[in-house]
């Protein structure tokens, strides 16, 4: 039927690893640059120690942004990430958040993070150029 847009189905899997992917480093970038308070922010959630945990975090999200919106070992990184973001959703659902203006927002992105551990980095990334499109 739109058999024109399946030529261009690379794109779309491009367009989620470069919106993720920036997503990821707008929010690890504050993390890695004040690791204290970032330490002291999961302290402050339960994730002790803090300390290891929120500079395990802000690693994952900013070079696996990084490593994202250049598709290198996408498979790979997101897998890290569904980890990450199946602890949020379980930690929101389990402190009673709703799900409008709660968790919403952290399901859709574990949703986009399970299509490109199923795609790959798609057409247009460096996996497909170094790794024949593992």
């Amino acid at each position: 039927m739109l058999s024109t847009f399946f030529f261009y189905g690379g794109l779309g899997v491009f367009a989620l690893r470069i919106a993720l992917g920036a997503i990821f480093l707008a929010h690890g970038w504050p993390k890695i640059k004040d690791l204290r308070t970032t330490a002291a922010n999961f302290n402050g959630m339960g994730f002790r120690p803090g300390a290891l945990w929120g500079t395990v975090i802000a690693l994952l999200e900013f070079f696996g942004g990084i490593a994202l919106v250049l598709g290198a070992f996408t498979q790979i990184v997101t897998v890290f990430f569904i980890v990450e973001f199946a602890t949020i959703l379980i930690w929101k659902i389990s402190k009673r958040n709703p799900f409008v203006g709660g968790w919403e927002f952290d399901l859709l992105i574990l949703a986009a993070i399970l299509v490109l551990l199923l795609n790959g980095g798609g057409s247009y990334s460096l996996d497909r150029s170094y790794f024949l499109g593992w």
